[in-house]
């Protein structure tokens, strides 16, 4: 399932959406379809370092969007913003794994208290607004069985994980019980264009296509065999849309992946075959890595295909294909100092 530019226009032209963590990845990569389908959008962003907020992800509707550099954590901010909006999407997170394992606090803080002062401001100011809450594949843990469907068991293994979960049962409270519509996603290893480029701590998918591009080995750990569902960017975006507008999805959790997995193996060989540049080597887990790693994992994505038609439609190789055509055109936009 593919964007549908007049769907998107039939469904979100005129409409008011409101966007956390706006100027990130998937943030950004939501704004720029709605705005070209004419809904007006509003971003919000803290720009927290190394988070991922990039002006140059919303380049192409640049003049076509409202940003508003606040936290998601204010509630005077959030009180306001909310105030009309049609669609909400809240993506605005502390993303890495690795960093909550030393500080825990910004994942209590930005991840749990974000999602209720936002949940909050709508429940006074506007519980007629569509909320899409985005989460993890994280939140399930080690994989009692594959693939692995949203009624599942939850054991996630980090702080980051457990937060999202948390933030993820708040919202189910404030759609059964208050009556805001809310669907909550769980995103697995998405990658592609306008993603966080200049650490390796989060977006493995998109850190081995940076390794490639700079001619730089790829650290396979391990004997390269675990799976994971790669989802590139589109199809995630697609997901995500096509739920949201779907009365059906209220209330609802779905998985976002892809029911046809790739190990870390034929990740690194795809990434270095396309880009013709770089290589790839074995190397042990890291302590951090060891800790937290729960296995094999990919989606049951059965429910949001009953509900919404979605399935993921962009082959491993045409995802890497086009990222590393994104990321070798803009590779200053992202590098940063580094892109020298």
């Amino acid at each position: 399932m593919t964007l549908d530019p007049r769907q998107l226009a039939k469904s979100f032209s005129g409409a008011r959406v409101l966007i956390t963590g706006g100027l990130g990845f998937i943030g950004s990569s939501l704004a720029v379809p709605l705005a070209e389908a004419g809904a007006e959008v509003t971003l919000v962003d803290a720009m927290i370092p190394d988070y991922g907020g990039n002006l140059f992800n919303i380049a192409p509707v640049r003049e076509r969007v409202r940003v508003n550099f606040c936290d998601v954590r204010d509630p005077h901010a959030m009180n306001y913003l909310v105030q009309g909006q049609d669609f909400i999407f809240h993506s605005a997170a502390q993303v890495c794994h690795i960093k909550s394992l030393s500080d825990p606090f910004p994942d209590i803080d930005i991840n749990i208290k974000g999602t209720a002062v936002l949940l909050e401001a709508c429940k006074h100011h506007n519980k007629t607004a569509r909320i899409a809450k985005l989460g993890t594949r994280g939140q399930y843990g080690a994989s009692a069985r594959l693939p692995v469907a949203e009624d599942d068991p939850m054991n996630p293994k980090g702080i980051y994980e457990v937060s999202l979960l948390a933030a993820e049962k708040i919202a189910q409270i404030y759609n059964d019980v208050h009556g805001i519509p809310t669907t909550l996603f769980r995103l697995t290893n998405i990658y592609g264009p306008r993603a966080q480029m200049r650490h390796s701590r989060f977006g493995v998918a998109n850190w081995f296509i940076r390794l490639a591009v700079d001619g730089e080995t790829i650290k396979v750990f391990g004997d390269g065999q675990l799976k994971r569902d790669f989802v590139y960017i589109d199809d995630c975006v697609a997901a995500i849309l096509a739920a949201t507008i779907s009365p059906q999805a209220a209330g609802q959790v779905l998985n976002v992946g892809n029911d046809r997995p790739s190990c870390f193996r034929e990740l690194a060989e795809t990434v270095t075959r396309i880009a013709d540049t770089g290589g790839w080597e074995f190397a042990p887990f890291t302590a951090e890595r060891a800790a937290q790693e729960p296995g094999d994992f990919y989606s049951d994505i059965s429910r949001i295909r009953a509900l919404t038609g979605w399935s993921p439609t962009t082959s491993l190789d045409d995802g890497v294909r086009a990222s590393l055509d994104y990321y070798r055109r803009h590779r200053a936009e992202y590098w940063g100092s580094d892109a020298a």
